[in-house]
């Protein structure tokens, strides 16, 4: 496996849509076509808990993906409008497997 990093970000949402849901489409999109972006895993709760990770193939990646404009706009939203709290890690890949039991 070659270099990766992942972004994780955990979030508790605030109550109501007010555009988000159009504007997370949007981070994807975008996203996916940043120099280095593998990929995103993304799960959230009825309660607005939730967890976001990316994957990227350096530090630089992650960096330019944070000076994004349009991200710099979405992430200014967030902290007015869409999240009650949020933490972000960046970590190092240092290993990676998974399990299918259909593939038994």
């Amino acid at each position: 496996m070659d270099s990766r990093y992942a972004v994780i970000f955990i979030s508790k949402r605030t109550d109501g849509d007010n555009g988000y849901g159009e504007i997370a489409e949007r981070m994807d999109e975008l996203a996916s076509r940043q120099p280095g972006f593998i990929g995103v895993d993304s799960v959230r709760d009825a309660s607005g808990a939730g967890i976001t990770v990316s994957y990227w193939d350096s530090l630089e990646a992650i960096r330019e993906w944070k000076r994004n404009e349009e991200h710099l706009t979405a992430q200014r939203t967030g902290r007015e409008q869409w999240y009650s709290s949020y933490q972000v890690k960046i970590c190092k890949v240092e290993k990676e497997y998974d399990f299918n039991s259909s593939e038994l």
